[in-house]
């Protein structure tokens, strides 16, 4: 059960969206959240992710590598493509892989070639927390990207303070409350103690103000 009042929530979020200057570019909207009573050398440390109703990432960039089967396919969507060849150019080489790395937000991968990659790549992927999402033949790639756009992640590491991208400012108030309602309660979940191990919560759109919700 939420312990942030309905309207305190439609409160900020209407901050958020009106009170802002016009930027050049699309400003996401994030949540952002401290613990207290938690100690990340001592508790376990958790992680988390959810789908949320709304897509929060629209620009986020996603690549799949690829068999051939997979190659038409996503051309036909619009989707970068690479294959076990392109890979292979890259001789393991870090900085190589890095700057493939650095060039996309998220990677998927099809189901056939997937557990070959490491071979292939090296550690460097995975080190970089871009391991690619293994796609099936029969699922569909829109979907797919849709899916890695709409999804958020919780991980504590050795601070107390979290944050992860609920929304951008070109979304309608209601998308907004559905995707801060449901990432605030699912980090909640998370917690050892619930709402006990919650200290402040906020959102705040990328250049703007924070708006406190708890």
């Amino acid at each position: 059960m939420s312990k942030i009042a309905p309207q305190v929530l439609q409160d900020a979020i209407k901050e958020v969206l009106t009170k802002r200057k016009e930027r050049k570019f699309t400003e996401s909207i994030d949540l952002q959240v401290n613990l207290k009573n938690y100690d990340p050398s001592r508790d376990k440390r958790f992680a988390g992710t959810l789908r949320l109703p709304n897509v929060c990432r629209p620009n986020y960039k996603v690549a799949i590598i690829c068999d051939l089967q997979h190659e038409d396919v996503a051309k036909k969507a619009g989707i970068d493509t690479m294959t076990m060849e392109d890979l292979k150019k890259l001789n393991k080489n870090k900085k190589l892989v890095k700057k493939m790395c650095a060039g996309y937000d998220a990677f998927l991968a099809s189901e056939s070639i997937i557990k070959t990659i490491p071979r292939v790549v090296g550690p460097h992927m995975n080190r970089a927390n871009k391991f690619p999402t293994a796609v099936a033949l029969g699922d569909s790639l829109t979907d797919k990207v849709e899916e890695i756009r709409a999804t958020i992640k919780f991980q504590l590491k050795k601070v107390l303070c979290l944050g992860c991208c609920i929304g951008h400012i070109n979304m309608k108030e209601e998308q907004v409350r559905q995707n801060a309602t449901l990432a605030i309660n699912f980090f909640v979940s998370l917690l050892k103690k619930n709402w006990q191990n919650m200290k402040s919560a906020y959102i705040k759109s990328t250049m703007g103000k924070p708006q406190r919700l708890y």
